[in-house]
């Protein structure tokens, strides 16, 4: 793949078809790209102000903003590092939790990135680390594919009992409800 020498982080793109809706607004307006990630445009060059204002528009238009300050592409990077450890499968090395991981993907101090986070999302970064890891287990609830154990295990509690409390305090309910209910926030939404 070709080096992109400029990118522009999207605010409220975390999931596969938010990266297909983006996708087809740059093909459809003409805009030249060299691939879309979650969370972000790559470009092969600086695209113009001009485009810049009509890229603003067309991703408003579909729920997403542009992240133009320094700090919130910090903000957007380290729930992307989030979105894809959690939802997307990505791995990290099991001797690293998260605050070593998201510090050495982005190559700050942990506690920089933690104040910073907090400043600007009103929120801490194990919050919204809790937040994600509730929405995948209703996710894989609701697939009705796995045990309560081996969800779990799968998303690194260290125990059943563990989720379950986490779960009732995000959600209001325990997971054999939720499961009957089968409610879902839109990953976009949080």
């Amino acid at each position: 793949m070709k080096k992109e020498n400029f990118e522009i982080g999207v605010k409220n793109m975390v999931c596969n078809r938010c990266i297909k809706v983006v996708k087809d607004e740059l093909l459809k307006n003409n805009i030249d790209f060299n691939h879309v990630d979650l969370g972000t445009i790559y470009f092969n060059q600086e695209i113009s102000v001009t485009e810049k204002d009509k890229l603003k528009i067309l991703l408003e238009k579909e729920g997403f903003e542009l992240v133009e300050d320094k700090e919130s592409v910090i903000v957007k990077k380290i729930k992307t590092i989030i979105v894809q450890l959690i939802h997307h499968g990505k791995e990290k090395p099991e001797y690293q939790n998260f605050s070593e991981f998201i510090s050495s993907e982005i190559g700050m101090d942990y506690s920089q990135l933690s104040k910073l986070f907090s400043e600007i999302e009103g929120n801490t970064i194990e919050h919204y680390i809790i937040e994600q890891r509730i929405e995948r287990a209703k996710e894989l609830i609701v697939y009705n594919e796995l045990t309560l154990s081996q969800i779990s295990y799968q998303l690194n509690y260290s125990s059943p009992q563990h989720l379950s409390k986490q779960f009732k305090q995000i959600t209001g309910l325990t997971p054999s409800v939720f499961k009957n209910i089968r409610t879902r926030k839109k990953l976009d939404t949080i």
